[in-house]
């Protein structure tokens, strides 16, 4: 059974377009680990939601592909995940 996990993300308002783009880049690196499964991670953005506020301030989305909930749970546990999440708490709102 195939899992996919979906991740939203919001900015703080300070946050300059430069950064998200640099996020946005260090995500995408995620999906050469081998938990990803066939390597299918996709992030986008950012949002075109008409009226923009039905978006609710999500800007990004992350949506990986994973064997299995052992394997979400190895991308999840891993240091790569770990590392781009935990220095932007900065820079997002809300829980990734």
């Amino acid at each position: 059974m195939t899992v996919i996990h979906i991740v939203l993300f919001k900015f703080r308002p300070e946050v300059t377009q430069d950064h998200k783009q640099k996020f946005i880049s260090e995500l995408k690196t995620l999906k050469r680990l081998p938990c990803v499964k066939d390597g299918r991670l996709i992030v986008g953005g950012p949002s075109i939601t008409d009226p923009i506020e039905r978006s609710k301030g999500f800007e990004i989305a992350l949506v990986s592909y994973h064997e299995n909930r052992d394997a979400l749970a190895e991308y999840q546990a891993s240091d790569e995940h770990h590392r781009h999440v935990s220095q932007d708490q900065t820079i997002l709102l809300g829980d990734c």
